[in-house]
């Protein structure tokens, strides 16, 4: 074969486009199903029962879109393209983004300890710490005002412990022009007015615009330890809160079975609302599981569980959706598994 130079230029040409193709980032993320792992390498309850089953956690895999993912995702079912600046929030690095994520896991780690260890009347001491800022969101008040990283201790003087007890003081001072907000920023206590204002999404809702996290001290015996890598997010406490209770007790609570679902879990035990329930049903499906746990959301018609019921029914799966608002739904559902 004679290598002359039009040929070469052909060659380098090509070789340009086929990587312009498959690297050049585009300003897009694609959400796709992720996997459905055994819960038992992630987490380990010491000397924790066994079970012949498995409680499994299903994921949602994202990735920044090349040109070639962008037209994969665009005639693949459950493939969701979504511009990369609303899944990043301006002003937050995507580093910013996934330490947030990965906090939040812990958060949601930490809840379904609580639960799980309160139902199987083990020991649990819980002290608090602080309510941490984990995000701000754009355009709202404490964008100007507070930071990432920022522990708020009081509201209007009145100190708060969690951050629902933050989130119910605010609520009670909706009719004020502004709050102010006790914090510790880098050991300095500083204290911050922020007004209140309608959020962009929801004009009925007043409040300052941020995402939060209660640093909690939680001490449990028999002892538990996570393993969860770089799994980021709170959807994975329900699936959490049922492993952890299977581990501390004698009864094999899976029965032999292949157990997923997902719904992030509140220290109460409500089941609450996720993203990508679709691809997550998919997932499991694919990982050969028998029973889906999705939030019901007290039957609310667009429920992350007449989403999974949709697309259980698209896919021709044989895996049963189940359809819970707190961890007693669950719990329950499986104690009378066949």
């Amino acid at each position: 074969m004679k290598w002359n130079k039009k040929r070469i230029s052909l060659y380098v040409l090509l070789l340009l486009v086929m990587m312009f193709v498959t690297l050049y980032p585009l300003p897009y993320y694609i959400y796709q199903p992720g996997t459905a792992d055994a819960l038992n390498p992630v987490v380990q309850v010491a000397d924790g029962y066994e079970s012949q089953g498995d409680m499994h956690l299903v994921t949602v895999r994202g990735g920044q879109a090349t040109t070639a993912r962008y037209l994969w995702a665009m005639v693949r079912p459950y493939q969701e393209i979504e511009p990369l600046s609303k899944v990043f929030p301006e002003g937050i690095s995507q580093e910013e983004y996934f330490q947030a994520q990965l906090q939040m896991m812990e958060s949601s780690q930490e809840a379904a300890t609580v639960v799980a260890y309160q139902a199987a009347g083990k020991d649990i001491n819980i002290s608090y710490e602080g309510v941490y800022v984990v995000s701000v969101v754009d355009g709202m008040p404490a964008e100007e005002k507070l930071q990432i990283g920022d522990r708020i201790t009081a509201v209007n003087g009145q100190e708060v412990e969690d951050a629902e007890a933050l989130i119910d003081t605010v609520d009670q001072n909706n009719n004020k022009d502004e709050i102010t907000l006790t914090i510790v920023r880098e050991e300095e206590e500083l204290k911050v007015d922020i007004a209140l204002a309608p959020f962009p999404d929801n004009p009925d809702q007043v409040g300052i615009g941020i995402q939060l996290v209660t640093d909690r001290e939680v001490t449990v015996n028999p002892d538990l330890k996570f393993s969860s890598g770089d799994i980021g997010g709170p959807s994975a406490g329900l699936m959490f809160s049922l492993e952890i209770y299977d581990q501390l007790t004698e009864k094999d609570l899976t029965n032999g079975h292949q157990i997923a679902g997902t719904g992030e879990i509140s220290y109460d035990g409500d089941v609450l609302k996720i993203g990508g329930i679709d691809k997550k049903v998919v997932a499991a499906d694919k990982e050969g599981c028998e029973v889906f746990f999705a939030p019901n959301e007290d039957g609310a018609a667009d429920s992350n569980y007449q989403v999974a019921l949709k697309t259980a029914k698209e896919i021709g799966t044989s895996m049963e959706i189940v359809p819970v608002d707190t961890f007693e739904d669950a719990l329950n559902y499986l104690e009378n598994l066949d």
